[in-house]
Order: structure tokens, then sequence, then C-alpha cells
């Protein structure tokens, strides 16, 4: 992958992470990384390319965190996923799902494709986890564990939005009551 394009990519991410999708322009991108517009049309000829690419990045390094935390315990993978969303709060930002949901309608089929095929991979793994966890004895909850999975990765989300609204430590308050119940 070019340099340009990562950049593009890199950029792209952030703003909708803090703007959200359709609230920026190649305009915005092409400004802060001193390029023409028509380079990031080279790249990415309409803004749902550039989004899918996003997207792609994303579930690039969502499995690669996966396959990395394989071996450990379901509670310490559950902790792992937490972390990323900790980071988000100390970036500021919130996640990809949480900001490219509200806007959904508006996408083109591929880039809807996308977003659901990420949603869907996260909470598949997050269900397996929660099952696996519940089958060792490191979680106690009752139900089905894709339904578990809606409501942690649900509280996982939120938890950005209203820390971005509230201030205040809003997002540990939350993923900690989470882990309570769960743990």
């Amino acid at each position: 992958m070019s340099n340009t394009r990562e950049k593009i990519i890199e950029l792209a991410d952030q703003l909708i992470r803090t703007k959200g999708f359709n609230a920026f322009s190649y305009a915005d991108i092409s400004a802060p990384l001193d390029i023409k517009n028509a380079a990031v049309h080279y790249h990415f000829p309409n803004k749902a390319d550039l989004g899918i690419a996003v997207i792609e990045q994303e579930i690039a390094r969502l499995n690669d965190g996966i396959h990395q935390w394989k071996k450990l315990s379901p509670d310490a993978r559950l902790k792992k996923m937490i972390a990323i969303f900790q980071q988000r709060y100390k970036q500021r930002t919130i996640c990809l799902v949480g900001s490219l949901t509200p806007d959904y309608d508006t996408f083109s089929p591929a880039m809807q494709q996308k977003v659901q095929e990420m949603c869907k991979g996260i909470l598949d793994w997050m269900a397996d986890c929660l099952e696996e966890g519940r089958e060792a004895g490191n979680f106690s909850f009752e139900g089905d564990a894709y339904d578990r999975a809606l409501m942690v990765m649900s509280n996982l989300m939120s938890s950005l939005l209203y820390s971005r609204v509230l201030g205040g430590n809003i997002f540990g308050r939350m993923s900690k009551q989470l882990s309570k119940d769960l743990i």
C-alpha cells in the first residue's frame, strides 16, 4: 500500500471516529495531508471506496488482535476488548461501529455489507468468548451468549458516546460495572 493511501485511510478513520462519515469531505483529507483532492480520488474514486478501506483496515486490526489473544482465557480476552475501547476513550474518539451505524441507511450497498461484516464478526467473536467463558466458569450470565454479546458491545459503544457528552469517567464506571456483572 502506498504511503499516501495509508495516510488517507488513517485520516479518514480519525475523521469518521470524531465527526462521522457523512460529516467530512475529501477536502478535509487533502488539506491536512497537503495533497490535491484529485490524489484522494485517485486512490478512492468515491467516498464509499474510502469507507470500505477504513472498515477493512479495522477488521484486519481486530482479527490480528483476536488471533494474538487465542491462547488467553476468556476473561483475559474480554479485558483486551475493553482495553481497545479504553484506548478510544483516552483518544476522545468513538469506535468505528458506533460512528458508522447511525449513517448506515445513507451508505452504498457495498459499504452497508462491509459494516454488517464488521458488526457480525465482532458479535460472533464476543458470543464465542462469552460462551467459552461461561463453560469454563469465568463468566456467569443467563440466556443466550449472542444476546449477551449484543449487550456487552452496546454497553462499550454507549460508554464512549456518553463519555463524549457527559465527560468524567463514564467509560470507567460503565466498563467496571460490565465486568462485575459478568465475572
